[in-house]
């Protein structure tokens, strides 16, 4: 309700006009209301880890015990996510995969970890070692993170003496075959750059520093 409907509610005994000094006064309290309401209502939004910013986020990740360091807003939501992810992983491949899908806020089938031991290459087997075979390129991309941070949250959630034996950067890029026109969401973009694939490869910012994590 404005302050022009509480002045149109007064009785006829007063001058039902702004201009008038229970008007101006009542302006004056509508502009407060409209100020804490819209406090509250950013405070509340706040509240969700996509949304808050700065200090608001820095408590979000003192209530689940993570540091920020020096990591920007965007790369910090990943961590919070990481962190309550993190716990809830017991080391298996699927449960890292969860964590790091949730971590980044991302497709669980944009990431593809497989056993070393498990690997068609006869170089390649080795019991306690995984092979990241597709990792989150856009999502990355998207919040500035570089392959050895990715690599920190990876090593964060394997479980013990597990090693990383490497790491794959594949896109979403295909090629046409024979006479056949790629016209997937795959092919070559469009001139909106909407559709189209990517190619593998992933942007490391000058200043790579390690993660609080």
């Amino acid at each position: 309700m404005s302050a022009k409907d509480f002045i149109q509610k007064l009785t006829d005994a007063f001058t039902k006009s702004e201009k008038s000094n229970i008007g101006k006064l009542f302006i004056i309290v509508d502009q407060q209301i409209t100020s804490i309401t819209s406090a509250l209502k950013k405070t509340e939004e706040w509240r969700d880890i996509d949304n808050a910013q700065g200090k608001a986020l820095n408590n979000l990740g003192e209530n689940v015990g993570q540091n920020r360091g020096q990591t920007t807003d965007e790369v910090y939501r990943v961590l919070i996510r990481g962190k309550v992810a993190r716990n809830a992983s017991d080391g298996t491949i699927n449960k890292m995969i969860h964590a790091i899908s949730k971590s980044l806020n991302c497709k669980y089938t944009d990431i593809q970890i497989i056993n070393a031991n498990d690997s068609n290459s006869d170089d390649e087997h080795e019991p306690a070692a995984i092979i990241i075979k597709k990792i989150p390129l856009k999502a990355l991309n998207e919040v500035g993170l570089s392959t050895n941070q990715f690599l920190q949250i990876v090593d964060s959630i394997k479980a013990g003496g597990v090693r990383v034996a490497y790491v794959t950067l594949e896109g979403s890029f295909s090629f046409a075959q024979g006479a056949i026109e790629e016209v997937s969401q795959e092919g070559f973009s469009e001139l909106d750059q909407i559709l189209g694939g990517m190619l593998g490869g992933l942007f490391t910012p000058g200043n790579d520093y390690k993660l609080p994590i």
